[in-house]
This record gives structure tokens, C-alpha cells and sequence, in this order.
């Protein structure tokens, strides 16, 4: 059965439609990985804009947001669906009538939710409050209702991280670091959280929120595969235990390899190693870059006072064509300094030597005229022969 085939049969049946097809594109074996995913997402995409149809009629200045994971087409087995039904702050009532017929749907499937209902001001307010809820903004997507809307809150919250990066850029390298403290490094772990540990998703949902703040980005070479390979393991662990973990436990990981196709558990731990080591590498070379342009900013201080921030600094005189300070010393600059001498200070220069006088018998200034010129002196006379 086709994707396209298993979409129709969900729009059909409504939400009981919806759960059978959910089952068959779960339980087909010839799909898996980054396919399996998407389709999964765009089943579910489907479901909730039929019922985002039935439950809006005619109410306007409405729409239904995939954020996080669900927001980038990520859906795994158990996954949450992480939605935000944005409004303008209209009929109210309407708005919460429209949310009860999304929401209950959802939990009668005993699918987990992640819900909220924000007018687009209200959405910007959390996200600076709460860097979680703004990194999962980051990745809102549009499944129903005004696309109009939708497109204004992803410019907004994106013009807004790029805008306070400096600030929070550092706010979530340290929660990196308190994650990191507390799950451990993924790849020295026997029974790994692929999810909160140290080189696992969660980097790597970090280092796509550096990269869209525009002031640094991370070594792309593996850096997908990487996450592709992580994704995929937590896909055969959530069909594998039918439950929403992320811990790759001992006594699953052969039953995970053999979901994968693997050779054992041996095999599996392997992979998920070396995927870990590649998100490690560019976190630690991502933050390196992080910290070095914040640092390169904060040195600049005429900069700072230009865009308003900062102590303004008081003018200076210009110094003198060919001429640069130096360690608090006025000296010459390197293109007017002689090759071999690596500082050469200014100092006064000595007044020009006295010149010769015009005359041997006149000393120089006197004010009478030069006498008659000496007499040359002759030849040599020849010695006398007596």
C-alpha cells in the first residue's frame, strides 16, 4: 500500500481511519528510517488539518502549528505532537471551542501532546522567557488555518533569536553543559540516552538553533548521517518496547539491532558511538567558534558605543601621517621604520652643525669685509747641489 493510498483511507474513516493506517505505515517492513518518518508526518499532518476544518467553519484568524520535532517532519513511533494553535486574539471562545475538538481527538488515541494556544504576541513573550519554548519555535511549521499568521510568527521568532543571540547563545551552551553533567557522555554510556546525553539529538537540535542565529555554524561533514543514525536507532526502540523511551537499554539492544538489520548489540553500540563522537566534535568546535565571536564583539567598544550600547568613548586627536601608538608611546608606523628596527620612539631633532666660515681670517658672522685672499703657496724649490 502506497503512502498516498494510507492518507486517503485516514481522511476517509476520520480518526478511527486515521489510527489503522497510522498501524499499517508502522508495521511495514520495507519502510523504515527518513521515509517512514516523513510519511509518518504527513499522515498525521492530514488528520489534524481534516479536523482543524470541521472544528473552525467560519472562524477566522486562526491556525494550527507543528513545533519541535513534529515541526520538522521527525516523527518517530511514540513521539509527542508538539501544537500551538495561534489566533489573533478574536473570538476567544471560539478559539477554545476549536482546541477541545483538536485535543480530545488526540488523547482518545492515547497519543502524547504537547499543546498551547497563543495570540502571536503572547507566543514571543513565552520564547523569551522560556529558551526551550523558543527553540522549539524555531522550527514551527504550518499545517492549517491562516498561512498568513503562521508566516509572521516563524519571522518574528526568528528575527528575535538572531537579534538575541549574544544573550542567549551562552544561556544555552550552559544548558548543554548541565544536560551533559547529568546524562553523561553518550558514547562512554553501556545503556545510552539517545535523546539527553552528551553528542545525542538534543546537540544536535542545539547546534541547528547556533547555526540559524547566524553567528556560528558547525562542522557539516557527518554531521547528518550522524543524526540520521540516532533517529533511526530510537525508531526500532520505541516499535521494539512500544513504549516512548529514549534509554537504550542492555536487555533491548539485540532486539533493536535485529529491528535494524544489525548483526547483534555489539554492532549497534558501534554505530551509536561513532555518531555521537561526530555531534561531540562539532559541539565542542561550534561553542569554540560561539564563544570567540562573542568575545571578539565585547573588545570593541567604539562599536558598541555606535549602536548604543556601552560607555561612549571620548575623541582623540588624530595623530600624524606615518604615526601609531604603541604600548602608550608615540613611535613611527611599521611601513615608516627601518627594517631592523621594531620600535623607533620620536625624538627631538638635533640642530643642523654650524657651516664653515667664508673666510680662514674672517670667523663666521663678523661684520667687516674678508681681508685680501692669501697668497697661494709655490712649487717646491729643488734641493741645492753644494
Amino acid at each position: 500500500m502506497t503512502s498516498t493510498d494510507v492518507r486517503k483511507d485516514a481522511e476517509d474513516s476520520g480518526p478511527s481511519g486515521y489510527a489503522a493506517a497510522r498501524l499499517r505505515l508502522l508495521t511495514e517492513g520495507a519502510r523504515s528510517g527518513p521515509p517512514r518518518r516523513s510519511a509518518l508526518s504527513e499522515l498525521t499532518d492530514d488528520w489534524l488539518a481534516g479536523l482543524f476544518t470541521a472544528g473552525s467553519e467560519e472562524l477566522r484568524g486562526v491556525s494550527l502549528v507543528a513545533v519541535g520535532g513534529y515541526g520538522r517532519g521527525e516523527l518517530s513511533p511514540r513521539s509527542d505532537l508538539d501544537l500551538l494553535l495561534l489566533h489573533d486574539g478574536g473570538d476567544t471562545q471560539a478559539v477554545a471551542a476549536l482546541a477541545d475538538r483538536l485535543w480530545y481527538p488526540v488523547w482518545d488515541l492515547g497519543l502524547a501532546l504537547d499543546h498551547s494556544v497563543r495570540t502571536p504576541a503572547e507566543a514571543r513573550r513565552t520564547a523569551g522567557e522560556d529558551l526551550k519554548v523558543q527553540l522549539g519555535l524555531l522550527d514551527a511549521r504550518h499545517l492549517a488555518g491562516d498561512p498568513g499568521l503562521t508566516a509572521g510568527l516563524r519571522t518574528a521568532v526568528l528575527a528575535d533569536w538572531r537579534n538575541q543571540a549574544p544573550k542567549r547563545l551562552p544561556e544555552l551552551q550552559e544548558l548543554c553543559a548541565e544536560r551533559a553533567e547529568r546524562q553523561g557522555e553518550l558514547q562512554y554510556l553501556l545503556e545510552p540516552d539517545l535523546k539527553e546525553a552528551r553528542g545525542g539529538l538534543r546537540d544536535a537540535t542545539a547546534l541547528r538553533a547556533v547555526a540559524a542565529s547566524w553567528l556560528a555554524d558547525a562542522p557539516r561533514e557527518g554531521l547528518d548521517d550522524a543524526r540520521r543514525r540516532l533517529l533511526d536507532v530510537r525508531d526500532a526502540l520505541h516499535l521494539t518496547t512500544g513504549r516512548a523511551t529514549d534509554r537504550l537499554a542492555l536487555q533491548e539492544q539485540d532486539q533493536v539491532a535485529a529491528e535494524l538489520g544489525l548483526l547483534d548489540a555489539d554492532t549497534l553500540l558501534r554505530q551509536v558511538y561513532e555518531a555521537a563522537r561526530v555531534i561531540s566534535y562539532a559541539s565542542d568546535v561550534t561553542w569554540r567558534e560561539v564563544r570567540r565571536v562573542l568575545r571578539s564583539r565585547s573588545v570593541r567598544p567604539r562599536l558598541r558605543a555606535i549602536l548604543g550600547g556601552g560607555k561612549p568613548v571620548a575623541e582623540r586627536s588624530p595623530l600624524a601621517e606615518g604615526v601609531v601608538e604603541q604600548d602608550g608611546e608615540v613611535v613611527l608606523a611599521r611601513a615608516a621604520r627601518p627594517e631592523r628596527d621594531p620600535v623607533l620612539p620620536l625624538r627631538p631633532r638635533p640642530p643642523p652643525p654650524r657651516p664653515a666660515s667664508r673666510s680662514p681670517c674672517t670667523p663666521y658672522g663678523a661684520s667687516r669685509p674678508p681681508c685680501a685672499p692669501c697668497p697661494r703657496p709655490g712649487p717646491p724649490r729643488p734641493a741645492s747641489s753644494s
